[in-house]
């Protein structure tokens, strides 16, 4: 079954050319380029690879495009030219509960799996906030490494979903950093607005700094970022400009930039680098701690 992480209707505008049907050396070639950018910047979602293809000129930024992105990315896949990893696709997940076939093993996976805390001595409390769903498998990597959580809030949020975090951060003792990453048109950066304020409102005592690290105007200059007319349809695109542009138009690369330079703001030089070291000796008297229980385990069926 193919990919069906689609464009916006009406996002990208249809083609009045009727093109013709690609040669096999234009396939190949173009395969070729789509794997050069994916390999550059992976993991990255189909609407980031499209908006690449089109600043390489590889397609036409119209709806034909994306889908013959979409198909190849497919294809490529399925041939095992592309490795399917390298495509995030945060919108399909599975629930199942954790188990283990022994003691042994889940004291194995607690030492393999052991992170200490990156946050717990430190002045602020940080959290990433991102409007897309889908683009969550990008960010994973920074939220990972540096101990931070990933809020996912598909647009505007709900009022329990506020209230949660609201009730998280009325209860620190540090400040609390959002950082908001979300497309630049009248509801996304509207939506931004709406979780500040509702936030702020929730959590009245607390010390909350928010501030939108992308999409921005100076950033659309700066990076040449693909636009698209901005929807007229938009309750709130009145007084907004003619144009927008999506969060998946940043290269992935960029993204992840992005969030780890905000990030690295509060912590102290070289922590990550002396948390590691900590972290490494821990999980080594951890698995001193399997080893103990395995000989105890051993005695007990002896016995």
């Amino acid at each position: 079954m193919q990919d069906v992480e689609g464009p916006p209707p009406g996002v990208y505008g249809t083609s009045p050319i009727e093109r013709l049907r690609a040669t096999k050396a234009q396939v190949g070639a173009r395969w070729t380029s789509l794997r050069q950018i994916v390999e550059q910047q992976r993991p990255m979602t189909v609407r980031q690879v499209f908006y690449q293809a089109t600043v390489h000129n590889l397609v036409e930024k119209t709806e034909a495009g994306y889908r013959k992105v979409q198909q190849a990315l497919a294809e490529m896949r399925r041939a095992g030219v592309l490795p399917y990893d390298w495509i995030a696709d945060n919108t399909r997940w599975q629930r199942k509960p954790r188990t283990f076939s022994s003691i042994e093993q889940a004291l194995n996976d607690t030492a393999r799996l052991y992170r200490k805390s990156l946050w717990y001595d430190a002045e602020a409390y940080v959290e990433i906030w991102l409007e897309k769903d889908a683009l969550a498998g990008v960010l994973l990597p920074i939220k990972d490494q540096y101990d931070v959580a990933l809020m996912v809030t598909r647009s505007y949020s709900s009022l329990s979903f506020l209230h949660s975090a609201a009730s998280e951060m009325a209860d620190l003792d540090v400040p609390t950093f959002i950082y908001h990453f979300g497309d630049f048109d009248p509801s996304g950066v509207n939506a931004g607005q709406k979780i500040e304020q509702t936030l702020r409102e929730m959590a009245p005592n607390a010390v909350i700094h928010f501030e939108r690290v992308a999409v921005t105007e100076q950033q659309i200059s700066e990076m040449s970022l693909p636009t698209r007319p901005t929807k007229s349809t938009d309750t709130r695109s009145k007084g907004f400009g003619d144009i927008s542009v999506e969060l998946d138009a940043i290269a992935p690369d960029t993204l992840r930039g992005l969030a780890e330079e905000v990030i690295q703001r509060h912590l102290p030089a070289d922590q990550l680098d002396i948390l590691m070291i900590a972290e490494r000796e821990e999980r080594r008297l951890l698995r001193g701690l399997v080893g103990m229980a395995r000989r105890q385990l051993a005695e007990n069926s002896d016995a």
